[in-house]
């Protein structure tokens, strides 16, 4: 109980400073008359009076932070954040349920994209706003903002950021300080979304949609505050910017770090995943492109590699973007392009799926094996860009994939048994989980969710927390080994 307290304290404070997100759609609420502004003030009403109860009393049950208060703050914190930034959604649509609401707020934090919403371009501007400015904080993590501006966390703040970043970032320690560490990567997000922001207007964009776009694209978000996403513009310029900063937030953001730390590109260039990560993108877009001509698709290569560039960029790095109902392509491309959504962007990225490291070292030790039927004596490390993985990683990769087909095959069951065809559910299990947005059939790019069931939507939110958190975050805190002293 006394654990569960000290979490609770600062879970009430991160909910209270939750509030200030909603200073930006208040802001554009209020400039534009949206009719919004009475939504947000209950709202942040209801983060900071919640927040400040949890945080006063529990103030006495203070102190360092565990592994376990990591695990248990982080799923807390989704959930409740998911819970409170439902509530303007719900206040300002008409016939929205809370459920849809729910799922539409934890698609945005957990950086999926996935939406039950129609008639985007007529709905109030500032709540656009609001769905891709949670796209945005979820994108890069929540924790490490708290991190990044909390002090108080201390040394347990070490524990929040390794439960909250994924992958082998986990032990990556790129600064003495991990506050220093959370700081640093939030000044290279802020800074490449303004980049973004710009790059958008320049190509064509209003301010606003702009900004809207910046956010969903920077977080792999992919969020729109149109029906027809991207293809709503119909134009290759601004598609080819949103494919550069694609491949960027695609890139570790550690990369990045370094990158900018050493003043120096050779950070790229020593980073094998971000090699693969190019080479793989690069070659399916190519590939894709010449598939679609000589089925006929486009009438000439330009306009094929124009439109299977642009999708699938998109649904690998996880973002989500269209510019086509590619659903209507022949089905090889479709299914290509949620394959790769499921490893493709970099770990420390703010992309989901498993990771391309985790793909590489998987290949790594395929060969492995294969290698030692034929050489049962050889020592046959494992290496990754030159250097040796040890093998308790490979173990724990291992362990990771056997849970995360364990999970994917749960889930396409569970929708299945409710009478979803297996087309919408697999596609729907796999985009949740790997936090795409789009899936393929009844919850393609050129529909909503907004056909499942209320039980069939909570499943997919489940899904999505289940995979921004990479499986065991998650599990951990069910788990009766997790409660025990």
């Amino acid at each position: 109980m006394r654990r569960l307290l000290a979490v609770i304290n600062v879970v009430g404070l991160i909910v209270g400073l939750f509030g200030v997100a909603l200073l930006l759609p208040i802001v554009v609420s209020w400039a534009l008359r949206d009719g919004a502004l009475t939504a947000y003030g209950v709202t942040l009403g209801i983060s900071v009076s919640s927040g400040g109860a949890m945080w006063w009393l529990t103030r006495h049950h203070r102190r360092e932070l565990t592994p376990r208060d990591g695990f248990l703050m982080v799923v807390m914190i989704w959930t409740m954040l998911s819970a409170i930034a439902a509530l303007p959604l719900f206040l300002c649509i008409p016939g929205l349920s809370f459920t849809e609401a729910y799922f539409e707020a934890i698609s945005g934090l957990t950086a999926t994209g996935a939406t039950v919403l129609s008639n985007l371009d007529r709905l109030p501007p500032s709540l656009n706003v609001w769905r891709t400015e949670l796209n945005w904080i979820g994108g890069l993590g929540i924790i490490v903002l708290a991190v990044a501006i909390l002090p108080m966390l201390g040394v347990g703040g070490r524990e929040l950021f390794r439960a909250e970043i994924p992958g082998p970032m986990k032990e990556t320690k790129l600064t003495p300080r991990v506050t220093q560490t959370a700081k640093g990567f939030w000044v290279i997000y802020v800074a490449l979304t303004a980049l973004c922001l710009l790059a958008y207007r320049w190509a064509g964009m209003g301010w606003l949609d702009a900004m809207i776009h910046a956010f969903s694209t920077m977080s792999l978000g992919g969020f729109s505050s149109h029906d027809a996403s991207l293809g709503y513009f119909n134009s290759p310029l601004i598609e080819a910017v949103a494919i550069v900063f694609m491949f960027i937030a695609g890139l570790s953001i550690a990369t990045h770090f370094l990158a900018l730390q050493r003043r120096s590109l050779g950070a790229y260039l020593r980073d094998s995943e971000a090699h693969a990560f190019v080479t793989v993108l690069i070659g399916s877009m190519f590939g894709l492109a010449l598939f679609l001509w000589m089925h006929g698709v486009y009438p000439d290569f330009l306009t094929s590699l124009r439109y299977a560039s642009f999708n699938t960029a998109s649904v690998a790095t996880t973002l989500g973007y269209s510019n086509t109902d590619y659903s209507q392509w022949p089905l090889f491309a479709p299914l290509w392009m949620l394959f790769l959504c499921t490893f493709v962007a970099c770990s420390g990225s703010t992309g989901g799926g498993i990771k391309m490291i985790r793909a590489q070292l998987l290949v790594g030790q395929m060969f492995r094996e294969t290698t030692g039927l034929l050489h049962p004596r050889a020592e046959l490390p494992v290496r990754v860009g030159g250097a040796v993985i040890p093998s308790r990683i490979i173990f724990s990769v291992l362990a990771f994939m056997s849970f995360y087909g364990a999970s994917l095959v749960a889930i396409v069951l569970v929708l299945v048994l409710t009478e979803l065809d297996l087309i919408t559910a697999f596609s729907a299990a796999v985009a949740c989980l790997n936090n795409t947005g789009p899936g393929l059939g009844q919850v393609g790019p050129a529909s909503t969710y907004a056909v499942l069931n209320d039980f069939q939507t909570w499943v997919c939110s489940f899904a999505m927390l289940l995979g921004r958190l990479e499986l065991f975050t998650l599990i951990v805190v069910f788990t009766p080994q997790f409660w025990s002293d």
